[in-house]
């Protein structure tokens, strides 16, 4: 077993695991039962990936286990099969397995998976979350269940409600758990894992491994079994996701944007935006362009959100435009391409984003549009994969119009393979008495060019050189939240006014501010809450900005009223007066040899 200095964890087993070709033939040789070898023969499934092949055993053996691989390497099979492999016979008491998720839209996914994986069982799998009435839930829960799939909130409310017996747990999944505690849910994980009883496997899945997840496993796995798969082996991220940057200036990104994807011409994309306003106007703008694009973001019900992910999934949409804390836990298959509009601050968040394409073995591209001020970051990103992001020139108006005659060519080639194009001679034979063949193509052409929406752009966009690379320099990093905790270099406060008895918690907090300003949830905090308000900690170069687009936010339905926080203002009643002066009286310092005032942080 090999020392790991940097985790406080105590562990039985330590598997690195590197990703290779499987020296194995199938899932067969993991000990899965039969019917859903069944299930995963039927689905095509042929080989499991690394993460499911070095954990389902541990698993089915009922050893506790902390999994850490990137998004996209299959990390819902690893701990759905063997939660599957528990049932036995149709549900008698309370349900068997607890899987708790970051969003309702993950918790949809994974509850899909299990019944896909579970039909030939009977599998009962019911997701709980918020946003959808709740006696549909209590119905399904009184009628049996085998697996619950829900997020930590709805499911705290089923527990209070007793309509989530716990006695027969016997395994409890922390899935993307990273994200629950980056969205506040810290509190409410350890309530739930505190209600179940002793005798349960407990399971954890992270992208990354921050301290907290560390202490959360010691507090409540015992001996775990940890596994690693090396992120920069993925097959999510190794040979399969082509990376390319754009150095672009921030009033030309809308243009930059139309360009590359009129050349790239992706199946389908996923751009991410750091604001929900930025989501409307860069979707408006889009749809202008003459794409069918769609926007994502938390300022919408679930009902819109339901429509939107329809027609993106049926190929309705070609292009969704979404916040990262709304995009989370989106698994789309017709997803080719992920285009960051601006450069994440967490270099954590760029691995998460591009996870959504290259899956299964299909080749997928990540775009991102960086501002020159933004090139530091990317150099942050280069560092944590291991990878060379190649900065590229932005297309030029000839390049576009290159790219437009080319895909002419393909798609009228393609046609040329049809087998019913004597179909269509009649309207040559009609157009021979005034033109000859060569014109009639020509026309027939610029036709279909022209109906293809192929345009071309009146301005060309600047091109701004790439800066020489720099050492990379840690402090670049992004600060991590500790609810609570001592504020990082950097960090100024908003006040926030609702508190404890409008039923404020700190996830609250991280999600409305997450929603309004594309902040990271690492880059929020500490946050102190008391009966009346709140303080929450923002990166200082941001703290204008967070104000402005907090105006008029709604919070658990209560309006908030959110300014800069002044220490003796809100908490002591100086509301709107100017911060207290020390006065001196000519060369006399009465305050000389006292320790200065030191400021109370949260």
């Amino acid at each position: 077993m090999e020392d790991h200095p940097d985790t406080d964890i105590d562990v039985t087993a330590d598997v690195a695991v590197e990703v290779a070709p499987a020296t194995e033939n199938g899932f067969a040789t993991l000990g899965l039962r039969d019917e859903l070898l069944e299930a995963l023969e039927g689905l095509g499934y042929e080989e499991p990936t690394p993460i499911q092949r070095e954990t389902i055993p541990h698993l089915l053996e009922g050893k506790d286990l902390v999994g850490q691989a990137a998004t996209g390497t299959g990390k819902t099979a690893a701990f759905a099969l063997p939660a599957l492999a528990l049932i036995k016979g149709a549900p008698k008491s309370g349900p068997l397995a607890l899987i708790l998720t970051p969003t309702r839209e993950l918790a949809m996914q994974v509850s899909e998976a299990f019944f896909r994986y579970g039909k030939d069982l009977g599998a009962k799998c019911v997701p709980v979350y918020g946003g959808t009435p709740i006696f549909r839930q209590l119905q399904q829960l009184d009628r049996g269940v085998h697996i619950v799939v829900g997020t930590p909130g709805r499911v705290l409310d089923h527990i209070g409600r007793g309509s989530l017996p716990l006695d027969s747990i016997k395994m409890v999944v922390l899935d993307e758990a990273d994200e629950m505690l980056d969205m506040g849910f810290a509190d409410d994980i350890e309530s739930i894992l505190e209600s179940i009883p002793a005798e349960h496997q407990t399971v954890m899945f992270s992208a990354t491994m921050p301290p907290r997840i560390n202490a959360i496993a010691k507090r409540h796995l015992h001996d775990p079994v940890r596994i690693n798969v090396v992120r920069g082996d993925t097959k999510a991220s190794k040979g399969k996701v082509r990376q390319i940057a754009y150095i672009v200036p921030r009033a030309h990104k809308p243009a930059a944007l139309g360009r590359v994807l009129d050349i790239e011409s992706p199946g389908g994309a996923l751009v991410f935006c750091r604001t929900r306003t930025e989501v409307d106007q860069l979707t408006e703008t889009m749809n202008i362009r003459g794409y069918r694009a769609e926007a994502l973001h938390g300022g919408m019900d679930q009902g819109q959100r339901d429509r939107v992910m329809n027609r993106l999934r049926d190929g309705t949409a070609e292009l969704l435009v979404a916040t990262d804390v709304a995009a989370r836990g989106l698994d789309v298959d017709t997803l080719t391409h992920v285009v960051n509009y601006d450069v994440p601050s967490a270099p954590e968040s760029y691995v998460h984003r591009i996870g959504r394409v290259g899956r299964a073995g299909r080749e997928g591209v990540a775009i991102t549009l960086a501002e020159p001020r933004e090139q530091r970051l990317l150099k942050n990103i280069e560092h944590l994969t291991k990878q060379v992001i190649a900065i590229e020139k932005v297309p030029s108006i000839a390049d576009l119009r290159a790219a437009q005659l080319e895909q002419t060519v393909a798609a009228i080639r393609e046609s040329l393979a049809a087998d019913d194009l004597d179909d269509f001679h009649p309207v040559l034979h009609a157009l021979r008495a005034e033109a000859d063949p060569r014109s009639v193509a020509l026309a027939a052409i610029r036709l279909y060019h022209e109906a293809a929406g192929n345009t071309v752009d009146e301005h060309e966009i600047p091109d701004v050189q790439a800066r020489p690379e720099r050492k990379f320099e840690p402090r670049e990093q992004s600060r991590t939240r500790e609810s609570g905790g001592t504020p990082q270099a950097g960090t100024a406060f908003i006040y926030v006014g609702v508190g404890r008895k409008a039923g404020i918690r700190p996830n609250d907090l991280v999600g409305a501010i997450a929603n309004e300003t594309g902040l990271t949830g690492r880059e929020i905090g500490p946050i102190r809450i008391t009966d009346s308000y709140s303080v929450v900690g923002v990166p200082e170069g941001r703290l204008d900005t967070v104000i402005g687009q907090l105006k008029n936010t709604v919070i658990r339905g209560k309006a908030a009223q959110v300014r800069k926080y002044v220490d003796n203002g809100p908490s002591k009643g100086y509301e709107g007066k100017k911060p207290y002066e020390k006065k001196t009286y000519g060369d006399k310092k009465p305050y000389e040899g006292k320790k200065p005032y030191a400021k109370k942080t949260y």
